[in-house]
């Protein structure tokens, strides 16, 4: 078991140390491994290192790179979890509305405001509130079936973008560049990307224990009851998780669509449907994703950037399509 686990874990791993390595070494001013290198040991006391180079590594390329780590992460992992509890290759936070509802908290935060845990909490009650709706409206006076919920989360996630063109059109217009360039997913300004890793290490942590309990949710719940899980208690413990690591995301980044998407379900091709091997391959790959695609959004145009939130829409947009027609 371990060794079928550690094999692609492993190679993730690789992956994702080496989309960090890209992320550092390349930008407007190219670094070489040599050189990071001896910033990594002027950093630990060892040697000494380019003055402009270590500046570049630790205080603007590193922190953007782990923070965009991060979010994948958090986004593959949501998406993942959403997929279980719909059992349905096209649910993602972003297609079901808990991106928009995040977004709807932060941005309110922000305009009367507020900052730091105060922006986090209300990103996390706008991604909870479109959670119990979503699938309180799905539901309506009978039982909610997974492309049911997927039809009312689309609807949801357009009426949160209503909803943040009303708050963008009023709000005033000195914020309004930074708002827009944010709500396009953004990491730019992340400079504390250790409360968004450590909570990613932590759900890990905490769910992979699960993975038996998921793997037999992932046939439906009167199959998952029938043989002993608690079905519900589960069930509320994915909507909490899911929308917890979307508002991290969001708080973060912005906006970022299609990456709980397209990683979860490519994972799935590749590896089977296990969640214990799905979920930390999601959180590496998923992470991976999301540097790659930072790297290429500001070196695309350079010295100009891009949202981030550009790119992985066009990667996302064209397998949305492609899953949607498949599962017709």
């Amino acid at each position: 078991m371990l060794s079928r686990l550690g094999l692609p874990l492993g190679l993730l791993l690789l992956a994702a140390l080496a989309s960090l390595l890209i992320a550092l070494g390349v930008g407007s001013a190219q670094i070489t491994p040599a050189q990071i290198w001896d910033v990594v040991l002027s950093n630990i006391g060892h040697g000494e290192s380019d003055a402009l180079a270590r500046t570049m590594v630790m205080d603007l390329r590193l922190p953007r790179a782990l923070s965009a780590f991060a979010v994948g992460g958090l986004l593959a992992v949501a998406g993942a979890l959403m997929q279980v509890l719909l059992r349905n290759p096209l649910a993602d936070p972003y297609v079901l509305g808990l991106s928009g509802g995040a977004s709807i908290g932060a941005l309110a935060a922000m305009l009367g405001g507020l900052g730091g845990l105060a922006i986090s909490s209300s990103a996390f009650g706008g991604a909870l509130l479109s959670t119990f709706l979503v699938f309180g409206l799905a539901h309506g006076s009978g039982s909610w079936t997974p492309s049911r919920l997927l039809l009312t989360g689309v609807v949801v996630a357009a009426g949160w973008g209503a909803v943040i063109t009303l708050m963008l059109a009023l709000s005033p217009a000195e914020r309004l560049p930074g708002m827009l360039y944010w709500l396009m997913g953004d990491l730019s300004y992340s400079r504390t990307p250790w409360p968004p890793l450590l909570l990613l290490l932590a759900t890990c942590v905490v769910l992979i224990p699960l993975g038996r309990s998921l793997n037999v949710l992932a046939r439906g719940p009167q199959q998952a009851a029938a043989l002993g899980v608690a079905v519900r208690p589960l069930e509320w413990c994915i909507y909490v998780a899911a929308s917890l690591l979307t508002a991290a995301a969001v708080t973060t980044a912005g906006s970022i669509g299609f990456v709980g998407l397209v990683v979860p379900h490519m994972l799935r091709l590749l590896l089977g449907n296990d969640q214990r091997l799905i979920l930390p391959a999601c959180a590496l790959a998923g992470g991976t994703l999301l540097v790659l695609a930072d790297t290429l959004a500001r070196t695309m145009i350079a010295p100009e950037q891009l949202p981030v939130g550009v790119i992985t829409a066009l990667l996302g947009v064209p397998t949305f399509l492609f899953l949607l027609y498949r599962s017709r």
